[in-house]
Order: structure tokens, then C-alpha cells, then sequence
């Protein structure tokens, strides 16, 4: 029988994470599994725990929101572990995408029968994302979105790029991808594994978690003040037909610009412009619905 630590980002989703892992809790321990709950109280605190619980052999299931499945994933990775995914916050995109159910009942029985899935993760700085990296309008707006918690999500995340792109001006990149360099002006700058954020754009639609490569995706100089028209486009891929928009692979990107602009990860700021991200192929472990077959 499997055993489990949960670990439950007493902020997300509006500080309701704890409830929503109650009763998938108890349907666990009537099964007969083991189950210990670790509330987090930092991104280390939570990347120790995850890390410490993989080493143990138990399924660590993150109880949140995007920020909190990246710093799980981060120990995960390190202690050669499996991770489970109880959606929990505001945006829940991985979740999405991998297809996790919404119910108790069936996310409880994910975690007890499902077999793990391979998928790959991003490294940047010593830290694993297995959703996007991305600087630019998307890195301000997501600073906006984190000063405004109270708001609702859904209305937050199309509220942000607007708010963004008032104070925001076109940055001149240098992007090295697989040794190759080039230098553009542009508005973001997205590296993509899952290729899905703002609480269900699909903003990378290209963007394959198993398939060992990046999708970089640009937004070059222009259009600015059509980031309305631009999100409902994203909404459904539209926006790839874009003049100004190009998406690219790799295996590795050095990204840096002309001056300081905070790199995000996840829905959370992790620094700042130079930085290089390359792909982890296979390397996370999670607890999810078989992958429909895809191609490029």
C-alpha cells in the first residue's frame, strides 16, 4: 500500500487547500494508506519536505497551486521520488493539463491505482519548473497577480497583462538557443514544457511535456495595445498566426536583455535577466492519466 505526505500551501486558493484535501485524506486512509500532512511554510521549507518524503519512498502530493507542484517537483526530482497533484489554487494549469479529474472520489483513486508518468522538467538556476519560464509583459503581469490575491483568479489573470502593459516598454533580447545566437526587440519571451499558464491560456500550444525539447515562443515589438485581442487569441491558439508572435525548439536557451527584467517560473519571480534553461527529459515522476498521443 502506498503511503503519502501532502503538502499544503496554507495560502493557495484563498487558504482553502486544507479543506480540499480532507476528505480525498480520508478516502486514503480507509483504503489503508498511510497519510501525513506537512502545512509549508516557504519555497525551501516545501522543496526539503518533498525531498526528504521521495528519499522515504512516499508519493508527496502537492496541495496547491502551480508555485507549490514546482517546489514539490524540485524535491521530487532530487529524491528520485513520484509526485501527486491535488489542485488547489488559483491558476492549476499543470493540472489541467495533464487532465486530473475534479472530484474526490477520483483524484483519490489517482493517487491510490494510477501508474507514474514520465515528463520532462525545466531547470534554471538549480530550480525545476515543469510548467514555463518566461520574462517580459507575462513576468510583470505576474508580479501584479501576486500583489492582488484578494481579487478572483479567473478575473485577476485578465486583469494583470492589461495592468502590465501600462508602465511596460519593449526590451531588446539576446536569445542563445543551442549555441545560436541572435538579438530581437520584443514584448515576452516564453520557454515552454507545458506551454499552459494564466489560468488556462494555452499560451505555447506546441509545447509537448514528454517530448525532451523546449518551445520557445516570442512576442516581438508591436501590437501592444491589442494584449485584449491577444489573450482571447491565446485562448484558442489564434495567436500563433500572429506576424509578431514565432515559437522555436531547443534543448538549452540562454536568455538575457538589455536591462534587468524579472524571470518567473510557475506564477512565482525567481530573478532575474541573464538566465539559461535547458530541458531534464523524463526526469519528474506524477501520478496522472495516461497521455493521449501527440504530434507536432
Amino acid at each position: 500500500m502506498r503511503a503519502y505526505t501532502a503538502l499544503i500551501n496554507p495560502i493557495s486558493g484563498g487558504g482553502r487547500a486544507a479543506e480540499r484535501w480532507e476528505p480525498i485524506a480520508r478516502l486514503l486512509r480507509e483504503a489503508g494508506a498511510a497519510v501525513t500532512v506537512c502545512p509549508t511554510r516557504s519555497r525551501e521549507h516545501a522543496v526539503a519536505l518533498a525531498s526528504s518524503a521521495a528519499r522515504r519512498g512516499e508519493i508527496v502530493v502537492a496541495v496547491g497551486g502551480d508555485g507549490l507542484v514546482r517546489d514539490a517537483a524540485c524535491g521530487v526530482v532530487a529524491g528520485n521520488g513520484t509526485l501527486g497533484i491535488v489542485p488547489a489554487g488559483r491558476g492549476n494549469d499543470l493540472a489541467r493539463t495533464l487532465g486530473l479529474p475534479d472530484g474526490d472520489r477520483e483524484l483519490a483513486r489517482l493517487l491510490l491505482d494510477a501508474t507514474a508518468r514520465a515528463i520532462d522538467v525545466l531547470e534554471v538556476g538549480g530550480v525545476v519548473v515543469p510548467g514555463n519560464v518566461y520574462a517580459g509583459i507575462d513576468s510583470m503581469a505576474t508580479a501584479v497577480i501576486n500583489r492582488n490575491r484578494w481579487l478572483p483568479g479567473a478575473l485577476l489573470y485578465r486583469l494583470a497583462p492589461i495592468r502590465a502593459v501600462l508602465t511596460w516598454r519593449p526590451a531588446t533580447y539576446t536569445i542563445t538557443a543551442d549555441g545560436r545566437t541572435r538579438e530581437l526587440r520584443g514584448q515576452t519571451v516564453v520557454v515552454a514544457n507545458s506551454g499552459s499558464y494564466g489560468h488556462g491560456l494555452r499560451i505555447v500550444p506546441t509545447a509537448r511535456l514528454d517530448d525532451g525539447m523546449l518551445d520557445v515562443l516570442v512576442v516581438r515589438e508591436g501590437r501592444l495595445h491589442r494584449i485584449a485581442s491577444f489573450l482571447r487569441a491565446a485562448k484558442t491558439g489564434a495567436h500563433l498566426d500572429l506576424p509578431e508572435v514565432e515559437v522555436s525548439t531547443a534543448r538549452e536557451v540562454a536568455l538575457a536583455a538589455d536591462r534587468p527584467i524579472p524571470l518567473c517560473a510557475d506564477g512565482d519571480e525567481i530573478g532575474t535577466l541573464p538566465a539559461t534553461i535547458r530541458v531534464l527529459p523524463a526526469s519528474l515522476r506524477v501520478l496522472a492519466p495516461t497521455a493521449p498521443r501527440q504530434s507536432r
